[in-house]
């Protein structure tokens, strides 16, 4: 295992990490170390835009426009 030495990080950020880390139940070494786990290893999660941007244009709206059966209506009646 490699050891990591972050220098000159805000207060700010200190303080937010530690109060996130307390949160938590853990150091603010372990926080730290579970931030660039999730951050660097786990895959990103797409956006519900950039999903949507992903689906095929497979035709025309015109393609899926629902149709009325009267037919059904008249079997049950």
């Amino acid at each position: 295992m490699a050891n990591l030495i972050v220098r000159n990080i805000d207060d700010a950020i200190v303080n937010a990490l530690k109060q996130r880390a307390s949160r938590h139940g853990v150091s603010a070494e372990a926080e730290h170390r579970k931030i660039l786990e999730q951050v660097l290893l786990q895959p990103a999660q797409k956006s519900f835009a950039e999903v949507l941007a992903l689906i095929p244009n497979v035709g025309n709206d015109s393609d899926f426009e629902r149709v009325q059966d009267d037919t059904a209506h008249d079997v049950f009646t």
